[in-house]
C-alpha cells in the first residue's frame, strides 16, 4: 500500500526560496503509470464516525489526503491506518475501502483522481 506522510517528509524551500514543500510526490514520478490519462475528478469527503466508504473499483489512479482524522484504508485486502497529512494512493481497478478508527469521530479527505486512458464514463453512485 502506497501511504505517505508529511511526517515522513522534511520541507525543502522552493518557489524562488519563498514556502516550504513537502514532496509526497515528487514531479515525473507518476509520468509512465499516469501517461494518457485526464484528471477524472477533484472533490472533499467526510466520513462520519460509524460510517464507511463501502469496498468498490474504478478505472482511476486515485489519491485520498488525508485533511483531519484517523481512518482504517484497506486496498486489496491490506490495510493500513492513516491519519492527517498522509497521501493514499490507490492504483486502478483496486478494489477499496474506507472508515473511520472510532464510531465517535470522522475521517475527512481531500480526492482526486486520474482516469485511465481508453476507460469508458464512470458511475459512481455504484459500488462494484
Amino acid at each position: 500500500m502506497d501511504v505517505r506522510s508529511i511526517v515522513d517528509v522534511a520541507p525543502e524551500v522552493e518557489h524562488n526560496g519563498t514556502v516550504p514543500v513537502w514532496w509526497l510526490v515528487r514531479p515525473q514520478e507518476m509520468k509512465e503509470i499516469t501517461d494518457g490519462g485526464y484528471l477524472e475528478l477533484v472533490n472533499e469527503f467526510e466520513v462520519a464516525g460509524g460510517g464507511a466508504v463501502y469496498p468498490h473499483t474504478h478505472p482511476t489512479h486515485e489519491f485520498y489526503y488525508v485533511t483531519s482524522g484517523r481512518g482504517i484504508m484497506t486496498i486489496e485486502g491490506d490495510e493500513a491506518e492513516i491519519a492527517q497529512g498522509d497521501l493514499v494512493h490507490i492504483p486502478p481497478d483496486a478494489v477499496h475501502s474506507l472508515k473511520p478508527v472510532s464510531d465517535n469521530a470522522s475521517i475527512h479527505c481531500f480526492c482526486f483522481a486520474v482516469g485511465v486512458k481508453g476507460a469508458g464514463p464512470i458511475d459512481y453512485t455504484t459500488h462494484e
